[in-house]
């Protein structure tokens, strides 16, 4: 069973995420909660790219699957840390809302992904 690839802009989209969140965290005040809050996203949105291309090589659709898996898990986590920092009022000298919007955006599509992947391996 052939595992669908993904276009390269996914790549591209996912790794300007994590460089945006760097960003972020890196002009966040050194307050301990500011710096505990920006560690948390710089873990959960730098593992998004990472897991998506892990999940290019992968070698079966569970492999597949379990990497795609793991990429929603860590978009969705970063979009609750940077609802934790818009609302909480930390200034991080970049527009956190554009953040959340392309994490929701990066969390549907990686919810189709899944979906068609799930469905693929169960049709097939």
């Amino acid at each position: 069973m052939a595992i669908e690839r993904q276009p390269p802009d996914l790549i591209a989209r996912t790794k300007a995420f994590s460089l945006a969140a760097i960003h972020c965290y890196s002009r966040m005040p050194r307050l301990a909660v500011a710096q505990v809050l920006g560690r948390q996203l710089l873990r959960a949105a730098t593992s998004v790219g990472a897991q998506y291309r892990e999940a290019q090589r992968a070698k079966s659709v569970s492999d597949f699957l379990s990497k795609t898996e793991g990429a929603l898990q860590e978009v969705d986590e970063a979009g609750y840390w940077l609802e934790l920092i818009h609302d909480s009022g930390i200034d991080t000298g970049i527009k956190v809302k554009d953040l959340q919007a392309e994490a929701k955006q990066l969390l549907a599509i990686f919810v189709s992904i899944t979906r068609k992947a799930k469905e693929k391996k169960f049709r097939g």
